[in-house]
């Protein structure tokens, strides 16, 4: 067994989803490692990572809408705004998608779906650049 780590860093241009797809797919190539799991992990409170399809555009909006109605901007629903009116809704919306993924890799590529790409799910209104660590363990 052999086991590598790394980092991505993904520069958001504000909320919404960033596929970062092509980026982990080159990282896990660059491992030289045929099978494995690989974990990904987002080092932060206020985004997210998720599996989601790449195809149509409009799922990435339809998604970032619903987040917007189950987790809404509202002073008056929330105490903790240190850092502006979407700072809890971001890490209510951060507890609901997750921080960490799982991804078998399979034959030196990520075992994903047709239609299934790996998204940075920025929960805040400015940009930010979000850290991703990576770990693979395999053969």
């Amino acid at each position: 067994m052999k086991q590598a780590t790394g980092q991505i860093e993904v520069t958001t241009p504000g909320a919404g989803l960033v596929e970062i797809t092509d980026r982990v797919a080159a990282w896990v190539a660059d491992q030289d490692m045929e099978q494995g799991l690989l974990t990904l992990f987002c080092r932060h409170t206020s985004a997210s990572l998720i599996i989601q399809e790449n195809a149509a555009p409009a799922v990435k909006s339809d998604l970032q809408r619903y987040f917007d109605r189950i987790a809404p901007e509202d002073a008056a629903a929330y105490d903790h705004d240190d850092e502006g009116l979407d700072d809890m809704p971001a890490h209510i919306r951060t507890v609901l998608t997750g921080v960490n993924l799982s991804i078998p890799v399979i034959g030196a590529r990520l075992a994903l779906g047709t239609w299934q790409g790996v998204y940075l799910f920025e929960h805040r209104r400015r940009p930010h650049r979000r850290s991703v660590a990576l770990h693979l363990i395999g053969a």
